[in-house]
């Protein structure tokens, strides 16, 4: 029989995760926050998870609720334990991942009094959150510590229990309100809430008797029509000759294959992916650096003429800042937004915004059939990206060993199905100009791209995950987390691949003075830290190369399922990488057919 928490307040909060399905829950070590620990591992229903790390354990389940699409909850103390949990809560909000903060408190009339691992907590998150709530501290517990202290204002000092039991009535159904409609918004909203709990010693009690209250019911979103001028949407989409489409952050799955091919099939579209799109199709473009930065060292004169006179995109953030800058330069007339949630004003066109899903529209926008602009901007574009591609080809057979050499090695190596994680910077930038086996699964925290959390994140996703999981990333990202292995749940077909260019290489790709004491400190950050006793330590196995040889000789094994986890670490030279890879896109637009 499952047992419950004795403080009203906390057992609520366990029951209402249960009824609305809160099946994950991830708890960070702490003493206020027992009552919350206790009654989830008490009951049955939960799978729970103990991660010390609380900036650790927030991208942990950030990984789970990414790959599982269902909310996970974190669980932390009082104090400075909760504010360790805000960059994954801010991924979460740009990456609409749903993450339920079940933080503990203590008792409103023990803030800024001078007691231990007390901050005001109560809307540290606001910015940020898709709801939240007040919640109410129960007078029926620990009522004698509550009447004997003199800055407490819950109750009367001569309450009789008739009163006390009266608050108390009202103070749990406000609570049962407040936490059934968070729960329920995080659930609709796909995105980060939290609940703040004030709990008063003692706190360890549990009971087999519940609470009685009733639940306030789930209910399904609404979904809004496309757009009450659908006929006019329509036929401006019709008539226009040069459309395109750009695609971004997606899970996999969603845009259905025959929708894809809709719009590449389009004569009058140009279709945009990433690796984060998780779309492919054989007439798309997806490396889009590959056309926009040769594009933009090219000597091609009337650039604005590929430009589109409608813009539809899908998805979260993109990564390319190339597109972004041509767009903004090349404005279309027209930015359509699909997103069920939310549209951002990416190219400072924003015009529609349509609260449909990508499938549901582009079903709509050519359930009369396919009305085809037959005018050949499809074929200009396309052979374009082609010619600087292949260009690109010749120059990547020719590589010195470097970060695009790693990069191209990799991607031509790598198995089918598997899963790859990759870490923000310099690694998903590398990514992009790759061309992938089509069963690769991509995600990276694009929502704040930060590199604090890719090994946390990966780790979690890695216990929802189907697919073996392969982290790629950099050193900074990787030594800023190592905490995201300081848990017992790293499966045994984990991996990471870690380049080592001893520093934050993106800055020697960025504009500004290069190699000077300055620059190497505060920039590069030069460092000669290597993976080998961070391996040791979490139960990895671990391997080092750094030549092009060693690399072709371990990367194949590496890829073979293996006992234990591994750990691959790869050390490029760092003041090679930058000018390999700018002489990679001068190379591609040298060769175009505009010289």
């Amino acid at each position: 029989m499952n047992k419950y928490p004795s403080i009203p307040l906390a057992q609520t909060v366990v029951r209402l995760c249960a009824h609305f399905k809160i099946e994950r829950v991830v708890i960070c070590a702490g003493s206020r926050n027992a009552p919350l620990t206790n009654g989830f591992v008490s009951n049955s229903f939960f799978k729970t998870f103990s991660v010390v790390d609380e900036r650790a354990a927030a991208f942990f389940a950030l990984g789970m609720a990414q790959q599982s699409n269902q909310p996970v909850a974190l669980v932390c103390t009082s104090g400075s334990a909760l504010l360790n949990f805000y960059p994954a809560i801010a991924e979460a909000y740009y990456s609409d991942i749903p993450l339920i903060i079940l933080s503990a408190d203590r008792m409103p009339h023990r803030i800024d009094i001078g007691d231990g691992q007390t901050i005001r907590q109560t809307g540290v998150f606001e910015p940020h959150l898709e709801a939240a709530a007040i919640l109410k501290p129960d007078v029926s517990h620990a009522t004698q510590t509550l009447l004997q202290n003199p800055m407490q204002k819950l109750i009367p000092f001569d309450a009789d229990q008739a009163m006390i039991s009266k608050t108390q009535a009202t103070i749990q159904t406000h609570n049962t309100n407040e936490i059934s409609r968070v729960l329920d918004l995080s659930i609709k909203r796909k995105g980060p809430v939290h609940l703040n709990i004030p709990l008063e010693e003692p706190l360890y009690g549990m009971t087999e008797e519940v609470i009685p209250f009733e639940a306030i019911a789930h209910k399904d979103a609404e979904v809004a029509p496309i757009s009450s001028d659908l006929e006019g949407i329509r036929k401006r989409w019709n008539e226009s000759k040069k459309k395109w489409v750009i695609i971004g952050v997606l899970s996999p799955d969603s845009i259905e294959s025959e929708y894809v091919s809709m719009l590449c099939e389009d004569p009058s579209v140009i279709v945009f992916t990433e690796t984060t799109s998780n779309v492919w199709h054989s007439k798309a473009i997806h490396s889009i650096d590959t056309l926009m930065a040769s594009l933009e060292l090219s000597e091609m004169r009337d650039k604005e003429s590929i430009g589109p006179e409608i813009l539809l995109t899908f998805g979260g953030m993109v990564i390319s800042k190339k597109i972004k800058s041509f767009l903004r330069i090349y404005a279309p007339t027209h930015h359509w937004h699909v997103d069920e949630k939310k549209a951002y004003n990416t190219y400072y066109r924003l015009d529609q915004h349509f609260i449909q899903s990508p499938n549901s529209f582009v079903r709509e926008l050519y359930a009369r059939g396919t009305e085809y602009q037959e005018n050949g901007y499809h074929d200009l574009v396309f052979s374009l990206f082609e010619n600087f591609k292949a260009y690109g080809k010749s120059y990547l057979k020719k590589l010195p060993f470097s970060d695009l050499d790693v990069f191209y090695r990799i991607a031509q190596l790598l198995p089918n199905g598997i899963q790859l994680q990759i870490a923000n910077s310099s690694s998903i930038r590398y990514a992009q100009l790759m061309d992938w086996p089509e069963t690769t699964k991509f995600f990276c925290n694009r929502g704040a791209s930060g590199i604090d959390g890719s090994t946390g994140t990966a780790v979690g996703a890695a216990q929802i995950s189907n697919e073996p999981i392969i982290l790629i990333t950099g050193d900074l990202s990787f030594f800023y987390d190592i905490n995201g292995l300081w848990n017992d749940y790293i499966p045994r077909n984990f991996k990471i691949i870690l380049i080592n260019n001893q520093g934050g290489g993106i800055f020697r790709i960025l504009p500004g003075e290069k190699d000077s004491p300055s620059y190497d400190r505060y920039f590069e950050t030069i460092h000669n830290r290597e993976a080998k006793y961070v391996a040791k330590t979490f139960g990895f196995k671990y391997q080092k190369v750094s030549s092009q040889w060693q690399l072709n000789r371990k990367l194949s094994r590496f890829f073979k399922a293996t006992d234990s986890p591994r750990i691959l670490e790869i050390h490029t030279p760092r003041k090679v990488n930058d000018k390999v890879l700018l002489d990679y896109f001068k190379a591609m637009a040298s060769n175009s057919i505009f010289t």
